[in-house]
């Protein structure tokens, strides 16, 4: 089901909230005003499932561009009294990101804005490294006295100066701003803070918290339950499985086993990943049993180690899970589709039928169906693959739907592949270089545009060289 700030697919909003590229192409067909209000829409409430990894500042920053779009709603909301209140990175880096990418299209009056918000923004540092990328040297250099004025002189100001340089996305401005010669105001400080910074890693690295070498599996095993004792709670089984691997030997397979069907949550997670990474006989019936655990660590980590398992008897095993409505079966699912034989091509479009249906278009378990369904070459899952590709609210998913259409649909070409290269996700936009028609007149002026634009990524512009010979001027 979608989240319920997505608008319906069939609107200009929503399109323009999954990034897709009918909502460039249909934005700029509307009338303006409502084309700005759909777009100030996405920029101040940002509509990506998951912001850390989906693109859509070059998107909806080109389309800024194509509207002649003014900058005042984004400098209300960078500036509103909520920006005091709601300090959380997601709230404005979306509007910083597309303010980004507005001054390196030459716009001034965005890098003035990112400016301003560095020096008196909540979210000061994305928007100190936007600048990083765009500004030049002077006005960096500008900006240090008003940035280290965040941090009070004493104890606590200095350690919070030395994690700010220490974290820092990108170190240019502080490389300034540590120069005598251009920034002596602050040099002294920024200085110190980057020593402080080298010491505390130096520190961290003298005194490890993990496990020692000479462990026993029981010792491994009492620390990764440990930190579930702990506030926060500390999720230690992946790292366990690490240390099981080094300190386990033929002799304590009995002991991990029955850790794996006996054990306290982590020790039995732990354990459970373990024996699965081993391919031990016993993992895929202990699998079995843990997935119906109550206790959701268990339960998860017994789906997880089956995911991770690569010999042929998971592959038989997922064949008769796949049936099943939990999350082991959308597991099997997933490993089928990445790994099963051309004769499991029905298994997964049943699967992937059931779950569009049961799920709807954004269930997790379509990362793995969608491409599986392209892999496979299943043709007849044409028609579910567009219904995806269309309603999904995930760049990400759309673009492996887009993938898989290219190889199952054969009217992909002159459909979906031309709104492509309109698309918010540049490994999208390149798989729309290298199949859309260029019988459609929009393809070639898109291709042209994508070739010349020194925002685009060097791999779409391969893509788009690669589709005009050597005597065609793009």
């Amino acid at each position: 089901m979608f989240d319920p700030d997505i608008a319906p697919s069939g609107t200009l909003l929503g399109l323009l909230q999954r990034g897709r590229g009918d909502g460039t192409l249909h934005a700029l067909a509307a009338p303006r005003a409502e084309a700005l209000a759909a777009l100030h829409h996405c920029l101040l409430r940002d509509p990506r499932r998951d912001w850390q990894v989906e693109n859509r500042s070059l998107y909806y920053a080109r389309l800024c561009l194509d509207l002649d779009a003014g900058l005042g709603e984004l400098e209300r909301h960078l500036f509103c009294a909520d920006d005091l209140l709601d300090t959380a990175e997601e709230r404005t880096g979306l509007a910083l990101a597309v303010l980004g990418h507005l001054a390196s299209y030459g716009r001034e009056d965005a890098l003035l804005l990112l400016r301003r918000y560095a020096i008196s923004g909540a979210n000061w540092a994305w928007a100190l490294d936007e600048l990083a990328l765009r500004d030049d040297d002077a006005g960096l250099t500008a900006l240090g006295e008003s940035v280290l004025a965040r941090f009070p002189a004493g104890p606590e100001g200095d350690r919070d100066l030395a994690a700010a340089v220490r974290d820092a996305f990108e170190p240019r401005p502080w490389r300034l701003w540590a120069d005598e010669a251009q920034s002596p105001a602050t040099a002294p400080r920024v200085r110190a803070a980057q020593e402080q910074g080298s010491f505390d890693r130096w520190q961290r690295q003298l005194r490890p918290s993990g496990p020692r070498p000479g462990w026993s599996v029981r010792e491994v095993l009492d620390w990764a339950q440990e930190g579930l004792g702990l506030y926060p709670a500390q999720l230690r089984h992946v790292p366990a499985t690490r240390c099981l691997n080094a300190v386990a030997g033929p002799e304590d397979r009995l002991e991990i086993i029955e850790a794996a069907a006996f054990g306290p949550e982590a020790a039995r997670a732990t354990a459970l990943r373990y024996l699965a990474e081993h391919d031990d006989p016993q993992a895929l019936d202990l699998i079995e049993a843990a997935a119906a655990d109550p206790a959701g660590l268990v339960a998860e980590a017994a789906v997880t180690a089956f995911e991770r398992m690569r010999g042929t008897a998971a592959l038989e095993r997922a064949r008769a899970w796949i049936h099943r409505t939990d999350a082991l079966g959308g597991a099997a699912a997933g490993m089928l589709a990445s790994r099963g034989a051309p004769y499991d091509a029905t298994l997964v479009l049943g699967a992937l039928r059931r779950t569009v249906r049961a799920e709807g278009p954004d269930a997790p378990v379509l990362w793995d169906l969608v491409p599986g369904a392209g892999r496979l070459g299943i043709t007849c899952a044409a028609p579910v693959l567009r219904h995806v590709y269309r309603e999904t609210s995930s760049s990400h998913l759309r673009g492996r739907t887009a993938r898989a259409l290219a190889a199952t649909d054969p009217s992909f070409a002159t459909g979906f592949a031309v709104e492509c290269l309109w698309d918010c996700e540049e490994t999208t936009r390149e798989l729309a270089a290298h199949h859309a028609t260029t019988a459609d007149a929009r393809v070639v002026e898109q291709l042209r545009r994508l070739a010349a634009d020194p925002a685009e990524e060097d791999d779409v512009q391969t893509a788009v060289r690669s589709r005009f010979g050597p005597e065609t001027a793009v």
